[in-house]
């Protein structure tokens, strides 16, 4: 352990030292660098899993509500409904839950910033690319269901 430690990069006098969990958060993506669409699943997708993992309807009724708030968007429930469904399917294709900040935060979990990179790879249509990021983050036999789903929220 001592010799991983002693040949770790020694860092600048002048920066100050975070420790190992602050340098993780500030390596990660922010809500700030997305657009106004991503943003808005994002947060359908965190109103979603807090649904899921507390068994809350006022969750639902949350993201519903952050939809039809929403500006630009056609139709809300439809929307809601296809975020639903792709965190449906992940769920059911993974072997670990996903991991979603509160609605609130600024910051993205793993999960948050590979569903991003999914939704971001959708909507530039470049089926080649997705279906490789899609392999990757869900298990064996729900990569279709995921793309198919990734694809009708992008068009949404």
């Amino acid at each position: 352990m001592q010799a991983i430690c002693d040949s770790a990069p020694k860092p600048d006098a002048s920066e100050p030292l975070l420790c190992p969990l602050q340098a993780a958060v500030a390596t990660r993506p922010s809500i700030d660098s997305y657009d106004d669409f991503s943003r808005l699943a994002l947060a359908l997708f965190r109103f979603i899993g807090a649904a899921y993992a507390t068994g809350a309807s006022d969750c639902w009724e949350a993201a519903y509500r952050f939809a039809e708030e929403a500006p630009g968007i056609a139709d809300s429930p439809l929307l809601v409904a296809r975020a639903a469904a792709l965190v449906r399917i992940l769920r059911s294709g993974r072997p670990c839950e996903l991991c979603f900040m509160p609605p609130s935060c600024r910051r993205l979990s793993r999960d948050e910033a590979e569903l991003m990179r999914l939704l971001a790879v959708a909507r530039r249509r470049q089926p080649g690319e997705l279906g490789s990021i899609v392999g990757q983050f869900v298990g064996s036999g729900k990569e279709d269901a995921a793309t198919r789903a990734v694809n009708a929220l992008a068009l949404c």
